[in-house]
């Protein structure tokens, strides 16, 4: 499982340009199974995903299609880890 923290780049009129693309790859990548959650950071300075993506270097190709990668408005930092705990309502997420 990943954490990938997204980071501005830009000012946000230029990152709400992006916007309508960027929801459109999230449901793609909902869809394809490699999220779990996503949402902007507060203050708004970037997002998080919260990504189950088989590896590291898949992950890397899926965020390299992110119009904010492409366009070049956002950096990404990403943190991989191992669960071994969860509450009842995420015991599912033990087999991903």
């Amino acid at each position: 499982m990943f954490v990938v923290s997204l980071h501005y780049l830009v000012d946000l009129s230029e990152v709400d340009q992006h916007i309508p693309a960027h929801i459109d790859y999230l449901n793609l990548n909902y869809e394809r199974g490699n999220f779990l959650a996503s949402g902007r950071k507060e203050p708004r300075t970037g997002g998080v995903i919260l990504a189950t993506a088989p590896s590291r270097d898949l992950l890397d190709e899926i965020l390299a299609d992110d119009p904010f990668f492409v366009a070049g408005i956002a950096s990404y930092e990403i943190t991989e880890f191992v669960p071994t705990m969860f509450s009842p309502g995420l015991r599912h997420l033990e087999n991903l």
